[in-house]
């Protein structure tokens, strides 16, 4: 008797059926004629054997012969060539786009939620994302870049690359400097100028007229961007200008910070002497030791607005307060026993 160990057991078996009763061309009412498509679907909620069943119109003169009807619901279900269902494409966007996991930690990810999959699919579920993305965004994007055109003149293009994690792919992102838009998208294992021109290219055959190029430091996207566009202004992102001329006061910032907090890291001791004190006293402490700890906790987004800084300004705050409480004489419930 063959072995069952590895064999999928779907949650339930699903058939759907043309949503048309009706032929739409001559009225006539609609018979099964044959499976369209037959596959085990992998979703978030588990994994479903779902059949899609095809229906033809049996009238003879019908002036449209030949014409199969099949469930629009069961294609929303999942995309064509794949057994993964569009929740589990959806979530792979939005973990990787939005949380910036690695292909490992996405691979963790929907192993964990019970959708099991290898490190290696996990990249194809992504390249399928984007191919979905690209599809959905075409027509809306075209009336979105159309009116900036219209309002500056031109496109203004950006570009940027991020690597969640040394070692790891790095997503290059063109973005749409007017409206916020993306215009591309990928993992790529070189950031040679002739990889990134060939992910530039599909912009530039856009057709919309680019009136300015917008990139950090890397020699590689400028040199891939002044190929298309030659003629069209560069200029270097004042964000990431700013951080190169700011890196000294960064440096100061960070020790700043750090000192700052070891300071403040011997709370622990503290709160081991208050933790079973239930007195007005002790609340009013605890309440203090939690400012601290918030403030252990507290970070920035440098150049503009430095850390080390917003902690130094946070415990003197607190500092402060303590000493006001101090010149009072401490809770009302002391100053009257």
């Amino acid at each position: 008797m063959p072995s069952t160990k590895n064999r999928i057991t779907p949650k339930k078996r699903m058939y759907f059926h043309s949503e048309l009763r009706q032929c739409p061309h001559c009225g006539t009412k609609l018979k099964r004629h044959h499976t369209a498509w037959h596959k085990y679907v992998n979703t978030l909620n588990g994994i479903f054997d779902i059949w899609n069943m095809a229906y033809a119109c049996p009238n003879l003169e019908c002036p449209y012969p030949g014409s199969y009807f099949r469930s629009a619901e069961a294609d929303a279900l999942v995309m064509k060539h794949t057994s993964y269902g569009f929740d589990v494409l959806a979530l792979v966007g939005e973990l990787r786009f939005k949380q910036h996991y690695t292909l490992s930690e996405l691979h963790e990810e929907l192993n964990r939620r019970g959708v099991v999959t290898s490190e290696r699919n996990c990249e194809r579920l992504y390249e399928r994302y984007l191919t979905l993305l690209r599809a959905s965004v075409t027509d809306h994007l075209r009336e979105v870049l159309a009116g900036v055109v219209q309002a500056h003149g031109g496109l203004l293009l950006s570009m940027d690359g991020v690597q969640p994690e040394k070692g790891n792919e790095t997503l290059y992102v063109v973005r749409e400097g007017f409206s916020g838009s993306i215009l591309a998208a990928q993992n790529l294992k070189s950031g040679s100028a002739e990889e990134l021109k060939r992910l530039l290219e599909p912009v530039e055959k856009l057709g919309f007229p680019i009136i300015g190029l917008l990139s950090d430091g890397q020699h590689s996207i400028r040199l891939a961007m002044s190929s298309l566009w030659p003629e069209v202004p560069y200029q270097y992102c004042q964000y990431h200008y700013l951080k190169d001329i700011a890196k000294p006061v960064m440096d100061l910032d960070r020790k700043l910070k750090t000192g700052i907090k070891k300071n403040l890291r011997g709370i622990r001791s503290l709160e081991k002497k208050i933790q079973s004190d239930d007195s007005e006293e002790a609340a009013i402490a605890k309440d203090y030791l939690a400012a601290v700890r918030a403030v252990l906790l507290e970070d920035g987004n440098p150049p503009l607005d430095l850390p080390g800084i917003r902690v130094y300004e946070e415990a003197l705050a607190i500092q402060g307060s303590l000493q006001r409480s101090a010149k009072k004489g401490g809770s009302p419930t002391v100053r009257n026993s």
